[in-house]
């Protein structure tokens, strides 16, 4: 039926918070390359994870635009909702869902999608991030929301709508939450995930009317803001018919899934910093209080919702997209390479000196991008890098070369900007798993690399949900505290 993540029990299980009496909980987790449908069981004394089904979710060319296909998202995540309800006979008592963040569904009257919402890739933001520039500046937009403005961002989408004659007032969700709304009925903006459009007040947990009014978008199309760990009601529809969703309630998590990830993180004390390492990495450090010093803005990093109101401040590096795009490219060449075989033959060669940013912008567009990876690299007085197949190994290496010394770059300027001393990095995410990778950081930066839950995102969408379990829907949400102590629980007893 599927594959534990986590396969071996403590030999003490923790107690089981009350409110969940034994039942199930089920977290999705939305991906811009696959989706995944996890199941939270107590049975006999041992806690187990189980990834129940996983299904590919990739962006779809409709007549030049990006855009993601609704029907076959929604439809996967019905079928693992299915099987879970099978397996979980005790009973579910919770669904959450989390995924990526900026990318949003609008509503028509009915209450269904207008058109299959637009992929964060597509190039029609290039003219509306232009517009804004015109009209506020940068600078000006990062001390209003302390976010980066980049053209992925919500805010640019949303204009972008504006220039395609989509009405402004058509109410909009982002996809995490959107799924939240099909399951529950109730349309909500999630605070982590809301604070990645670009469009909330720098500090709060409230859309700036300020920069709606500046900008000509409606704020009455926006959702209600709500807490991490937000309880949104019972499940309603077909699925709720099975015996196992007869009391299941719907729980809004840390919808954005860094945030989540980073909820997954046991570690203790003040000194340490985190890389969410997946197709994107995300580095930085959790902060009680935005930082959106002029400093902070030059370095490019942002401070994004986390729960229990702190603040995640890191930059966006670009990650493991780089490496999936080569390896598409070889393909198509006629060679087809794995991710694990390429780090393995890429351990084996000696370093090399070739550098490039990872982070320039036509990196971050689909395609052949180690051919503008080359063009950087003649701009500055480097060799090429091979694009026959046979070379994997080496783009490989020197890929992970970058990406460690970005990483390095990135967790340096963190106690420059903030006053917070990082003594060790926690790396969660798919990219945890790239042992080449973690060491290649270790030896760039200095410090010691540990590794959390591969699928940290689960295991934190899990915890904000027992959290918000025993709380019993408290409407502040969850606390922090409250979260890790629930992820220690897991850790306990499921590794």
């Amino acid at each position: 039926m599927g594959s534990n993540l986590t396969s071996q029990c403590a030999q003490k299980e923790p107690a089981l918070p009350e409110a969940i009496d034994g039942r199930a909980i089920v977290a999705i987790d939305l991906g811009a390359e696959s989706c995944r449908v996890s199941l939270l069981r107590h049975r006999k004394g041992c806690s187990s994870v189980e990834l129940v089904h996983r299904f590919s979710n990739s962006a779809e060319d409709r007549h030049g635009s990006l855009r993601w296909d609704l029907d076959s998202i929604w439809g996967g995540l019905q079928e693992g909702l299915r099987k879970c309800a099978t397996i979980a006979t005790e009973g579910i008592a919770s669904i959450g869902v989390d995924g990526w963040a900026v990318d949003y569904v609008r509503l028509g009257t009915d209450g269904r999608p207008l058109f299959k919402p637009y992929c964060y890739r597509d190039p029609r933001t290039f003219a509306t991030e232009d517009w804004v520039r015109t009209r506020l500046d940068g600078e000006d937009l990062y001390r209003l929301t302390g976010v980066q403005p980049l053209r992925i961002n919500t805010l640019f989408q949303l204009l972008a709508d504006n220039d395609a004659g989509i009405p402004t007032n058509a109410p909009w969700l982002n996809l995490p939450e959107y799924i939240l709304y099909l399951l529950s009925g109730v349309r909500v903006a999630e605070y982590s995930n809301a604070t990645h459009t670009q469009l909330v007040e720098c500090g709060s947990a409230k859309w700036s009317a300020e920069l709606f009014h500046l900008l000509g978008l409606s704020l009455e199309a926006a959702p209600p803001i709500v807490p991490s760990g937000t309880i949104l009601g019972p499940l309603r529809g077909p699925l709720s018919e099975l015996p196992a969703f007869a009391h299941t309630q719907i729980i809004a998590p840390a919808c954005h899934d860094t945030a989540s990830a980073i909820a997954g993180i046991s570690a203790e004390g003040e000194d340490w910093a985190y890389i969410s390492s997946g197709t994107w990495s995300l580095v930085g450090a959790l902060l009680p209080a935005p930082c959106t010093t002029p400093a902070a803005f030059t370095a490019k990093f942002t401070n994004l919702g986390a729960t229990g109101g702190e603040i995640c401040f890191h930059r966006n590096v670009n990650g493991m997209w780089l490496l999936r795009q080569c390896i598409e490219t070889w393909k198509a060449a006629g060679k087809e390479w794995k991710v694990e075989d390429l780090v393995a033959a890429a351990r084996l060669l000696p370093p090399s000196a070739l550098r490039f940013d990872i982070d320039e912008p036509s990196l971050l567009l689909p395609g052949d991008v180690l051919s503008r990876i080359n063009l950087q690299l003649t701009a500055v007085g480097f060799e090429t890098l091979p694009a026959d197949p046979d070379h994997a190994p080496e783009v490989t290496s020197v890929l992970l070369q970058n990406m460690a010394a970005t990483y390095a770059q990135v967790l340096a300027e963190i106690p420059a900007l903030t006053g917070k001393q990082i003594h060790r990095i926690y790396v969660v995410g798919g990219g945890s798993r790239n042992a080449l990778l973690n060491d290649l950081t270790e030896r760039a930066s200095g410090l010691p690399v540990a590794t959390g839950f591969a699928e940290s995102s689960t295991m934190g969408n899990l915890a904000i949900q027992q959290a918000a379990l025993r709380a019993k829907g408290s409407p502040a949400g969850v606390s922090a505290v409250e979260v890790k102590a629930h992820v220690r629980q897991l850790e306990s007893a499921c590794r």
